[in-house]
């Protein structure tokens, strides 16, 4: 017998193009919202097959990751079944008061279907679990609190990756150029050395790596770490929600879905990776075999047909079926993680 028979209908089988066209047929609005924490969940599996039935009949999109360590969700639910998914949400004692963050652009195309995954860590940091205490975090520091700790010369320390600095980050803040949170912890604790007496303050998207990160450091000697509480996300919240809280964030910040970004102030920082000009739309290759995830103005979008480069062009130019057979057998995971820095400014000159 099939042990993988009664989890058929526990995944999402609708493919990309057919799910995003039934997305923009809905005749009702979504709430896009993040949240996050670190609890003990016995049995990650079970947990996540239970998860799957009950948001799905409620019309939940969105990815999300459960391990031992606890859950990590980035989702979308339709306005009319949001109190009926904070009930389902609340009923489970693990994650009970769940802070949710809700973005303040949103049309409700984040997402475009459910994808829930369990995974060894929420956020992986290439160490062995329980190597450091995870609950022992740093204190978490409204908007106010935040600007104030700024203005009084603390550290700020940017806890993503570069190529979300890249397009938005706070004044003055240290950007480790890493590739993933892996690497940058490391460099972080690095760059930070000989300071574990001053006041570090941490940020991230939503706050989840900070939440490590602030007991990493906590763990390796530093005495007055601080956090940004629900990260840059409600950072931006709290700004739409009080006009007397000055931004000190300046440009987008990255998400991850299919907006890829959220404009916290008008300053664009960053640059188109083809032609130089001023750009912070991140797009990924039309070569969907490449998937680069870079910056592209429209200008050039529209000259080089959204491709990163000339080979890449021509390939998206094949008819469907010969790039699915091209594509077959080849790991596609490029989306998030393909993305070091590369020049392009020459590929189509």
């Amino acid at each position: 017998m099939d042990p993988n028979a009664g989890k058929k209908n526990l995944r999402n089988r609708i493919g990309r193009e057919d799910a995003i066209a039934a997305l923009h047929t809905e005749d009702f609005k979504r709430r896009t919202t993040s949240f996050y924490r670190y609890v003990d969940i016995a049995d990650p599996e079970a947990m996540r097959d239970s998860l799957y039935k009950e948001w799905s009949k409620l019309c939940v999109f969105g990815r999300v990751y459960l391990a031992q360590e606890g859950i990590n969700a980035q989702i979308s639910v339709p306005e009319p079944n949001w109190d009926a998914f904070i009930k389902v949400l609340q009923s489970r004692e693990e994650f009970k008061d769940m802070h949710q963050k809700i973005a303040i652009e949103d049309d409700g195309k984040s997402f475009f279907k459910l994808m829930l995954k369990t995974k060894n860590q929420i956020v992986a940091d290439g160490l062995e679990y329980g190597e450091y205490d995870i609950s022992n975090v740093g204190t978490h520091l409204d908007a106010k609190a935040w600007n104030e700790a700024m203005d009084d010369g603390a550290i700020v320390v940017d806890m993503r990756n570069h190529y979300e600095s890249e397009i938005g980050h706070f004044e003055g803040a240290i950007c480790p150029q890493s590739e993933t949170f892996r690497e940058e912890l490391p460099k972080v604790l690095k760059d930070l050395k000989g300071k574990e007496d001053e006041k570090i303050l941490l940020y991230c998207t939503g706050g989840i790596r900070c939440e490590k990160a602030s007991s990493y450091l906590k763990h390796h000697g530093f005495k007055d770490v601080n956090q940004l509480n629900g990260g840059i996300i409600d950072y931006a919240r709290q700004l739409v929600e009080d006009e007397t809280i000055d931004n000190k964030f300046i440009g987008k910040n990255f998400v991850f879905d299919e907006r890829l970004g959220e404009r916290i102030s008008e300053d664009v920082i960053a640059n188109c990776h083809q032609c130089g000009e001023p750009c912070d739309e991140h797009v990924n290759c039309r070569n969907k075999t490449c998937n680069l995830l870079f910056i592209q103005c429209e200008k050039c979008q529209e000259k080089n047909g959204g491709c990163c480069t000339p080979e890449c062009l021509t390939y998206s130019k094949l008819p469907d079926e010969e790039q699915i057979t091209r594509r077959k057998g080849k790991k596609n995971d490029a989306r998030f993680h393909n993305h070091k820095k590369i020049d392009l400014s020459q590929r189509f000159k």
